[in-house]
């Protein structure tokens, strides 16, 4: 574990946690449950997973003058042009295990350029707006943990409508053992129905 009185360590453990957290919600699925839609815009688990690795690679890569090793595999910034969504699905030739491996190895990128470099570390996020493109990489680990956490909230919610599997991570639910749980959702709709 993390010594969590080192403010960077800290910082890292979080996103690293968010970034496997987000993993682990695609535990069990098939290559079609993966990528099926879940919402009326499109949001689907292997989608999440597309878009959280290639915010990585680029916010550890790019912003403090890294490139991933093969940048091939990675949306490039072009490819939003034609498709704003471009980061959202997977293409037809990208597998699941493919792009969960690829996130992997985008973690591995991403923490070395955390251990390499000190909180206060300038760095320039090509993409943003001038005047605002100067960062330090303290506010880039806060900015793509925030990101992470967000996306992991989604993958929650959409694994949970798929297949009820839920919890908070692998090693540690943090969901009350033997609920019942229709007499819960049946208690909330009865307060809800009060407001009717």
């Amino acid at each position: 574990m993390a010594d969590l009185s080192d403010a960077k360590a800290a910082l890292h453990l979080y996103l690293k946690e968010n970034r496997d957290d987000l993993i682990w919600k695609l535990d069990g699925l098939s290559e079609r449950d993966a990528r099926m839609p879940r919402t009326a815009t499109g949001t689907n688990l292997l989608g999440i997973i597309k878009h959280c690795l290639n915010v990585e690679a680029g916010y550890f890569g790019p912003t403090f003058g890294r490139e991933f090793p093969t940048p091939e595999e990675l949306v490039p910034m072009q490819a939003f042009d034609e498709d704003p969504q471009a980061d959202w699905y997977a293409n037809e030739d990208e597998t699941k295990d493919g792009l969960i491996d690829l996130y992997r190895r985008v973690g591995v990128f991403a923490d070395q350029t955390i251990d390499q470099l000190p909180l206060d570390a300038p760095g320039q996020v090509p993409w943003w707006r001038p005047g605002r493109q100067d960062v330090t990489l303290q506010r880039i680990i806060i900015h793509v943990t925030c990101d992470l956490a967000r996306h992991a909230g989604h993958a929650d919610i959409i694994r949970e409508q798929h297949d009820s599997a839920i919890g908070l991570r692998q090693d540690n639910t943090n969901i009350p053992d033997d609920y019942d749980w229709s007499a819960y959702v049946a208690k909330l709709t009865k307060l809800a129905d009060r407001f009717a």
